[in-house]
């Protein structure tokens, strides 16, 4: 029995990561964290994707403590989130999530006996975070395979794609429009295309705009680099 769980946001990365492991695992289980942040509709958004995808088990987890300790403009109403990126870190980055999430992650896949853990960070289009990058997933994958003593592997299918092979690939699997219009990437919290002010926003509009102008091309692309018929 082949098992995964997704860290699920409800957003086009992990929605997308989400309806490629239905196709390649028997049961996959989905993790949502709460953690107080700002576009707090995220999470029924997960519920309503996961339920309509038809996930073997979706749980909401509290994580409240990382608002505590983290700050950002995700996780203060009184940050302002940034219109654009500029270069360093943005003040979106909310420091040491994906080794929370990651980690509460595997220790559920160690209970139910999964053998991954797959989320959709990127290093191609990160924006800057330093918790997306794949030396940072390798290395907290070893450590925690070794303080479980358990072999659970870290997969991130999208590591290596740019936003607009991350269209592609949703459209490979026949669910461009599921992820246009039902998943929630916005950081003001705006379902589907969003705010269309945000970071994210434009780094979704963009990677759309770039496969809608050269769908075959970009196509191609995804196709080789993941080796997809």
């Amino acid at each position: 029995m082949k098992r995964a769980v997704v860290v699920f946001s409800g957003g086009q990365d992990s929605t997308t990561c989400l309806i490629q492991a239905l196709t390649q695992y028997d049961e996959v289980h989905c993790v949502t964290f709460d953690y107080g942040q700002r576009h707090q509709a995220e999470i029924e958004v997960a519920k309503s994707l996961a339920k309509q995808l038809g996930v073997t088990a979706h749980k909401v987890m509290d994580v409240g403590l990382l608002n505590q300790l983290a700050i950002s403009s995700l996780t203060r109403d009184n940050i302002p989130v940034p219109t654009h990126v500029d270069d360093g870190i943005p003040n979106t980055f909310v420091p040491g999530r994906n080794i929370l999430f990651l980690t509460l992650a595997a220790i559920y896949a160690y209970q139910i006996k999964a053998q991954a853990v797959i989320t959709g960070v990127c290093e191609t289009d990160f924006s800057g975070y330093p918790d997306c990058r794949d030396e940072f997933v390798k290395a907290l994958n070893h450590a925690v395979a070794l303080g479980m003593d358990y072999p659970v592997s870290f997969e991130t299918p999208l590591m290596w794609l740019n936003k607009s092979e991350t269209w592609a690939l949703a459209d490979y699997y026949g669910q461009l429009a599921l992820i246009r219009h039902q998943t929630l990437t916005c950081y003001n919290g705006i379902q589907g295309d969003g705010c269309g002010e945000c970071p994210a926003c434009h780094l979704r509009a963009n990677g759309l705009k770039t496969y809608q102008d050269n769908h075959q091309q970009v196509m191609a692309q995804l196709k080789r680099k993941l080796t997809l018929k």
